[in-house]
């Protein structure tokens, strides 16, 4: 899966059209405008005038000179922007009010600290936190020129980098809107999503996106502008643009840079413009759920729900000023957006990559950390074990063998480490426990000399090769136990965390210090967490299983234009229900389970569930994940074939399975294997698992 993605990495230039190259690196020129230092805002010389495709009898650009007739209603980020509310510099805002006021805190902590290295666009970019803020405030103060309101929604459709990033924060420090997604969605999707929200401008990646959408897409749709992040404005199809203002990225940030400088020099944005601040309950932005259950719905996220997650993601991800993280995720799904936020206001170095390069990137880079989905961790975890299947018979047995060790300590450890989940209600016996925990001390002593022996043979070459020094967070769908029990054994952290859209997304995760396999940790700060019976509604007891529901400061302020699903979502109560099956472990002061009280296990999605006719319940997450070890499966989906079994769609490891098969020596004579061997083998993977 992940390869047959990478041909269609994005922000890749190839294609329509080639860039132009410029001769120096464009990067902003260093210094922010402070609040504090209103003389620094002096002018740049004028850049040359923003022209549109030569086609699109477009009106040029607002004068970065011309006064407004009436004063009009802005919003900016208090912090970011306090210079343009009433009192400028002796504004008594500290404390963040809107997610763009990290932009300030962290450009004055790390100003000279690399932010983001972004290789794989043109131009290459490298931006300090200074460089970054500057971008930020430039760019979201274009937007005002060109005549971005307060509430206005404007439509983000493009892939993850750092003019994305850019975009984002520009279009909430306006007080405005974003409505996110990638470029791999559907042409109608997008324009479902642009007319439901009632967007008034797209942003878009580059120009080969925008002319695939053309046809199918502007000509249906209202729009006052677009802008172009990335790419030459010549590229873009000007029959689809015909009397639509066009503005490249450059351009926007240029208009901002004078309109500014302007705005200060002249004394009168008072008389201009009245500023007011971005609430925390304001709504920052609008993602569209992926529909699975039906049409997607549009979460409205406002800035105190990000906010929750900035503040309170540190005690999962401790990170320091300077260490590195490699993001690949989709930046409109919730949870790669959150965490950037997050580690941006701790003075970390970005680096984007992609598919395509994701292993070379772990290599050069040697990230601290990486977050991402479980299926990054089991493509690294499958490219291991083919390393080790294909080294000489010695070295596979070698590696094999420490490998199984390594997993036998680590099985001793958790018992007298207290980490062994279990959902067992009754208090363990001191005594039975004490002699667990002496045999456990036993075996883990006998082990340590064999499994620090694999670290040096084995584990240290895979280190260098993974990177990811510190940990890697894993989040957005199950991950398999096989797969955290290996880079537990091999000494790679993987804390596994829980959240929704709807719930910003983070509302439990395992920590760096207590990381329980099999759940997905504690709640975090100010986050409820309760599980519900199904048929009844009631509280049930820890250990007893239900439906999870949520409340806390990170949950959604409903779904857009939607509010019979709103109310649907929420109890009486206001508990927000997250549709999942899943139990709470149980308290013991003693016992090998001691250190997981109060965590949560998941055990699929309560439509998942199929019910036989014998009354059982089966979760088919459970089957799936013990049949996803098989070499020969590639992706399974458990089914109720009907109310007496269960049947499964398979697609198998077609490489796996012709190299199994030729172990067994079953290939017809043409090198081909026929439907029913390859079924009998299936059959006898899901047996085995």
């Amino acid at each position: 899966m992940l390869a047959s993605s990478a041909s269609a990495s994005s922000g890749q230039m190839a294609g329509l059209c080639v860039p132009r190259r410029s001769p120096t690196p464009l990067l902003p020129r260093r210094g922010r405008l402070l609040p504090r230092r209103p003389a620094a805002l002096l002018p740049r010389a004028r850049a040359p005038a923003l022209r549109p495709v030569a086609a699109a009898a477009s009106p040029p650009p607002p004068s970065a000179d011309s006064a407004l007739e009436h004063q009009v209603r802005r919003k900016c980020s208090p912090l970011l922007e306090s210079v343009l509310l009433p009192g400028g510099s002796d504004s008594t805002v500290h404390e963040w009010k809107a997610v763009p006021d990290i932009w300030r805190t962290a450009a004055e902590k790390y100003a000279d600290l690399v932010a983001v290295i972004d290789p794989y666009h043109e131009p290459p970019t490298e931006w300090t936190y200074t460089q970054l803020e500057q971008e930020i405030l430039d760019f979201s103060q274009g937007l005002r020129a060109i005549g971005v309101a307060p509430d206005e929604k404007l439509a983000l459709f493009a892939d993850n980098s750092c003019r994305w990033l850019v975009a984002d924060q520009g279009i909430m420090a306006t007080g405005a809107i974003n409505v996110v997604r990638g470029t791999r969605s559907s042409d109608e999707e997008l324009f479902q999503i642009y007319t439901h929200s009632e967007s008034i401008a797209l942003v878009v990646d580059s120009p080969q996106f925008f002319n695939r959408l053309a046809e199918s897409f502007i000509s249906r749709i209202n729009t006052r502008f677009i802008v172009l992040l990335w790419g030459d404005k010549s590229c873009i199809d000007s029959q689809a643009v015909k009397d639509i203002p066009l503005y490249g990225y450059k351009d926007i940030t240029e208009l901002g840079r004078e309109s500014r400088n302007a705005l200060f020099l002249s004394g009168q944005q008072g008389q201009q413009d009245v500023y007011e601040t971005i609430s925390p309950e304001d709504v920052a932005t609008l993602i569209y759920t992926s529909g699975t259950s039906g049409t997607p719905k549009g979460v409205m996220l406002t800035h105190q729900n990000l906010l929750h997650q900035i503040n309170n993601l540190w005690e999962i991800v401790p990170a320091e000023p300077g260490d590195r993280f490699l993001s690949m995720l989709p930046p409109w799904h919730a949870y790669e957006r959150a965490c950037e936020y997050f580690i941006f206001s701790y003075g970390i170095q970005q680096v984007y990559t992609t598919v395509k390069y994701l292993k070379e990137d772990l290599q050069r880079y040697q990230p601290h950390y990486i977050i991402s989905v479980p299926l990054v961790y089991e493509t690294l975890y499958s490219s291991i074990q083919k390393q080790i299947s294909s080294s000489s018979a010695a070295r596979k047995i070698i590696a094999l063998s420490l490998i199984k060790i390594s997993l036998l300590y680590m099985e001793a450890k958790k018992i007298y480490e207290g980490t062994v989940l279990s959902n067992n209600l009754v208090k363990p016996s001191f005594i039975a426990y004490m002699m667990k925990w002496l045999w456990a001390r036993l075996i883990a002593a006998f082990l340590l000399p064999l499994h620090n022996l694999a670290k040096i043979l084995v584990y240290k070459k895979i280190h260098s090769a993974i990177g990811i020094s510190k940990a890697g967070i894993s989040g957005g769908g199950s991950l398999p136990m096989h797969v955290d029990k290996f880079f537990e054994a091999i000494g790679i952290k993987v804390q596994n965390g829980y959240g929704l859209t709807e719930t910003s997304p983070v509302v439990a995760a395992r920590r760096p210090f207590c990381n329980v396999l099999g759940t997905i940790g504690h709640p975090i700060k100010h986050t409820e967490i309760k599980v519900f019976d199904i048929e009844t509604g009631e509280v049930l007891p820890d250990g007893s299983k239900g439906i999870v529901k949520i409340k806390g400061p990170q949950v959604m302020k409903g779904y857009y234009k939607n509010p019979s699903a709103t109310n649907e979502a929420f109890d009486q109560e206001g508990w927000f229900s997250t549709g999942d099956i899943g139990w709470i472990v149980c308290h013991h002061a003693i016992g090998p389970s001691r250190k997981c009280g109060g965590m949560l296990v998941l055990e699929g999605r309560a439509k998942d569930t199929i019910v036989l006719s014998t009354g059982e319940n089966v979760e088919p997450a459970q089957i799936e994940e013990a049949a996803g070890r098989s070499n020969l499966i590639n992706q399974i989906v458990v089914i109720g074939q009907d109310q007496r079994r269960l049947g499964a769609i398979i697609v198998p490891n077609n490489d796996e399975v012709l190299a199994e098969a030729k172990r067994k020596s079953i290939l017809g004579e043409n090198g081909e294997l026929a439907k029913d061997k390859v079924m009998n083998m299936l059959y006898d993977e899901l047996k085995t698992w």
